[in-house]
C-alpha cells in the first residue's frame, strides 16, 4: 500500500500522506521546530545549495554581500564560487589553526548590505567546531536583517541541536551521517525566511521542493534520528576514550593530531611524516581498516585538503594528512585493532628502509 504517491486521492495515496507527514512530525519534535519549517531534500549538498542560492535570490534587496571561509564543504564553497560569477561579493574570513573563524573579523565585516553569512557547524575534515552563539551575536549588534545558514551535517545526532538558541535562519542536514540510507537530506528554514525553490515542478512541499515525496526516505531519517538521538549521551563517553586511544597511539608512533583538542569526538585528521596519506590509506585497507584522506567529495582529485590549507598547516604536513571516523557504534576493542594495524604497517615499513 505505501506505493502509493502521497499527492494521489485515493486510498493508497493518503496512507503514504499519513505515512509522510507523521515522520516529519516526529522529525520536527526531536529538533524541536515546527514541521512546515523543514523541507525534505536529497541530501546535505541539496540543503546547502538551496539554502545559499535560494535566499539570496528570494531577497534581492538585502545586499549582494556575504561572510563565509575558505574551510567550508565543496557544496558551499562551489556554490558561493557561482554566485562571485553571477555578481555577489564573498569575503573569506581566516581561520586559526585549531579551525575557528576569526569572530571579530566577521563582526567587522557586517555591513548594511550583508545578506548572508554561511558556516560550518562541526568541519567534515577536522572536526572543528564553531560557536553559532557568537555569529548570531555579531549579527545582532551590526545587522539583524542579515541571514545565517549553518552546514549541519556532522553535528546531527553527535551532539545537542537547539536552532531556536543558535539563531540561524536555515540549516543542512544529511541523512546518511546517521545511518539513514543516502540519498536523503534536510533542511531547517526558519517561519518568515523566504527562500527561492531550487527544483520546481509539482509544487510539492509547500512549492519549496518539487517531485514525488519518497514516505519510505522521510520514515527512514525519523527512524534513523530517533536512534541516534535516544543514544548520543550514552555514546559519547566511549567515543571519547575511542579518540584518546587512537590519538594517543599517532603521538607514539611520531603522528600529529591535526584536530583541535576541543572538536567533535568523531573526527580525527592526523599526519603521519613517514607515510604519504594515499600509502597509508592503501596499506590499511589491506586490513580492511579504512580512512580517508580528504573529503570524499574531492579524495578522488588527489588534491591537498583544502580545509587544512585554510588553516595554515604546511603542505609538507597536510600532504600526509588522513582522517578516522568514528560512529556511535564503534567500539574500543576497534580501535585496539586500529592501533595495531597502524603499529603493523610502521613495523614493516621500518624493515623496508
Amino acid at each position: 500500500m505505501l506505493f502509493g504517491n502521497p499527492g494521489s486521492l485515493h486510498k493508497m495515496g493518503r496512507i503514504a500522506e499519513q505515512l509522510w507527514e507523521n515522520s516529519l512530525n516526529d522529525i520536527s519534535r526531536i529538533l524541536r521546530v515546527s514541521a512546515d519549517e523543514l523541507i525534505v531534500t536529497s541530501g546535505g549538498t541539496e540543503s546547502i545549495n538551496t539554502s545559499l542560492t535560494g535566499y539570496l535570490h528570494a531577497n534581492p534587496r538585502n545586499g549582494k554581500h556575504i561572510i563565509s571561509t575558505r574551510a567550508e564543504h565543496k557544496a558551499s564553497l562551489e556554490t558561493l564560487l557561482r554566485l562571485e560569477k553571477s555578481g555577489y561579493e564573498v569575503s573569506y574570513v581566516d581561520v586559526d589553526r585549531s579551525g575557528q573563524p576569526d569572530y571579530s573579523a566577521i563582526e567587522d565585516l557586517i555591513r548594511e548590505d550583508t545578506a548572508l553569512i554561511t558556516l560550518t557547524h562541526v568541519n567534515n575534515e577536522t572536526g572543528a567546531m564553531l560557536s553559532p552563539k557568537r555569529i548570531a551575536d555579531a549579527r545582532r549588534r551590526k545587522n539583524p536583517r542579515t541571514a545565517i545558514h549553518l552546514d549541519c551535517v556532522q553535528t546531527l545526532g553527535k551532539c545537542p541541536i537547539d536552532l531556536r538558541e543558535w539563531g540561524a535562519d536555515m540549516v543542512s542536514f544529511s541523512g546518511h551521517k546517521i545511518h539513514c540510507v543516502k540519498g536523503v537530506g534536510l533542511l531547517y528554514i526558519k517561519k518568515g525566511t523566504r527562500i527561492e525553490p531550487l527544483i520546481v515542478g509539482g509544487g510539492q512541499q509547500r512549492g519549496m521542493r518539487s517531485g514525488t515525496e519518497s514516505p519510505w526516505l522521510i520514515r527512514a531519517f525519523a527512524v534513523a534520528l530517533t536512534d541516534a538521538i535516544d543514544n548520543m549521551k550514552e555514546s559519547l563517553p566511549v567515543i571519547y576514550e575511542c579518540r584518546r586511544l587512537l590519538c594517543d597511539r599517532i603521538v607514539g608512533l611520531d603522528g600529529i593530531i591535526l584536530s583541535p583538542t576541543d572538536a567533535s569526538p568523531y573526527i580525527v585528521n592526523a599526519s603521519f611524516g613517514r607515510f604519504q596519506s594515499e600509502t597509508l590509506l592503501h596499506a590499511m585497507e589491506t586490513h580492511d581498516v579504512f580512512i580517508s584522506t580528504i573529503s570524499a567529495c574531492t579524495s578522488k582529485k588527489k588534491k591537498m585538503s583544502h580545509v587544512l590549507s585554510a588553516m595554515r598547516v604546511p603542505d609538507s604536513v597536510a600532504r600526509n594528512a588522513v582522517r578516522f571516523s568514528f560512529s556511535r557504534f564503534t567500539t574500543t576493542a576497534e580501535i585496539s585493532e586500529v592501533t595495531r594495524v597502524l603499529d603493523r604497517i610502521t613495523e614493516e615499513y621500518s624493515l623496508m628502509k
